[in-house]
């Protein structure tokens, strides 16, 4: 204190020398030799770096390439002519804050519109598609519907949990023992339709994948017609208590589609006698 009245201290050197050169009119030499500062510390201004075109640069690169990081940002950008140190990239990287995980969508290649038409006979092509419900429990489940668009047949009803790729396969395996191998299969772009695994089995087995575009589920008209009827004749007519009641009402009513129910679109016959 100072005749009674408080006195801020100053936080560094430098504010200081600042303070006595402005209120008490002590020359810089005598006020850094007092608080045992050089003058050339006080007197030295760092001047900020341009990072503009370094800026420009990361985010052009990190836009084209979503799930990069920083140390491939480092070495892409020194290959192209950027000459910065780790340190001062790192900075800059922090400063546009991609040190953050960032949930990047998977990006679709360019889907285009297949004409919807109705096959000359069987295994000329199949629509795949899933479904989902819950159990009274509260517990849901997935539905996988496969059909011949040929004469609207339902194939196979795979009901679980879960329905990953690797189950998918196993399910088309079984119905081309049963059946006979299609020459193209119509799906959505789901994430189990999309994988790698579905795409080197169709492959190899030389079937042909037919996506339709995102949200636009009447490019795959009929197996969401077959859906329709499923939903409003089973799903929504009955409460389920485990997945063993939902394959066994399932499978039976997939029978009685196939064998009894008449279908409009068939002239109202069921699909196995319209064959």
């Amino acid at each position: 204190t100072c005749a009674g009245k408080k006195v801020r201290r100053p936080v560094d050197k430098r504010e200081a020398v600042s303070m006595m050169v402005a209120d008490k009119q002590v020359s810089v030499r005598q006020a850094c030799k007092i608080v045992s500062l050089p003058r050339s510390v006080y007197r030295y201004h760092r001047k900020p770096k341009d990072d503009s075109v370094l800026m420009e640069a990361l985010e052009e690169l990190v836009k084209k390439h979503p799930t990069i990081g920083f140390w491939k940002c480092y070495y892409r950008l020194r290959r192209s002519g950027h000459r910065c140190n780790h340190k001062r990239l790192y900075r800059v990287y922090k400063l546009l804050r991609l040190n953050i995980r960032r949930r990047i969508k998977r990006r679709l290649p360019q889907r285009i519109k297949q004409p919807l038409l109705v096959p000359d006979s069987i295994n000329q092509c199949w629509s795949m598609d899933f479904m989902s419900d819950s159990l009274v429990d509260g517990r849901r489940f997935r539905l996988l519907n496969i059909i011949d668009d040929y004469n609207r047949e339902s194939l196979w009803i795979e009901i679980d949990t879960s329905l990953p790729s690797r189950r998918v396969i196993r399910v088309l395996e079984r119905l081309l023992e049963m059946r006979g191998k299609p020459f193209r299969i119509r799906v959505d772009n789901g994430p189990e339709f999309i994988s790698d695994l579905l795409k080197f089995w169709c492959e190899e087995h030389g079937i042909e994948i037919l996506f339709i575009q995102p949200g636009k589920p009447v490019q795959n008209a009929f197996i969401e017609r077959n859906n329709g009827s499923l939903r409003k004749e089973l799903l929504d007519a009955y409460h389920f208590f485990s997945l063993n009641e939902v394959r066994l009402m399932a499978e039976e009513w997939r029978q009685d589609y196939n064998s009894s129910r008449p279908h409009q679109a068939l002239g109202f016959v069921p699909p196995l006698e319209y064959i």
